[in-house]
């Protein structure tokens, strides 16, 4: 099992409703931006991101081997941004307020499991560790 099924498994047992074919584009979305080449700046990015608007605390927990503090919805608009959120939410063919609602959830999970050693990882190392992920489900 790769990285993006074991985010998705997460995510419906979190939600408690069966996955959406919207939701795995969505996930191989944020994939997309979290790689060092994504259009985001990738994951140290979006570390510096979530640092400078006060979720310093929030994002490291996801990056630490411990658990991941939440992020709401509010939150998660406020360090991607509403246009970033509507850009995501139209390529993953999904409404942008369940978009929103479900990268609130499926980041943490993602940026979580693409830093299994409690780091960013380099460049060449992350790719490889997401490189499965961009597969059609």
């Amino acid at each position: 099992m790769g990285l993006l099924d074991d985010v998705m498994n997460q995510f419906a047992a979190a939600s408690g409703r069966p996955i959406e074919p919207g939701h795995h584009s969505l996930a191989r979305e944020l994939l997309g931006m979290l790689a060092p080449t994504g259009i985001s700046g990738g994951l140290a990015n979006l570390v510096n991101l979530c640092h400078q608007r006060g979720l310093g605390d929030v994002v490291n927990s996801w990056i630490s081997t411990g658990p991941n503090l939440p992020i709401s919805v509010d939150q998660i608009r406020t360090v991607l941004g509403s246009s970033e959120m509507r850009s995501l939410a139209s390529r993953a063919g999904i409404d942008p307020e369940a978009a929103t609602a479900a990268i609130a959830q499926l980041l943490p999970l993602l940026v979580d499991k693409a830093t299994p050693n409690g780091r960013i990882p380099p460049s060449g190392e992350f790719l490889r560790t997401i490189s499965g992920s961009f597969k059609k489900s």
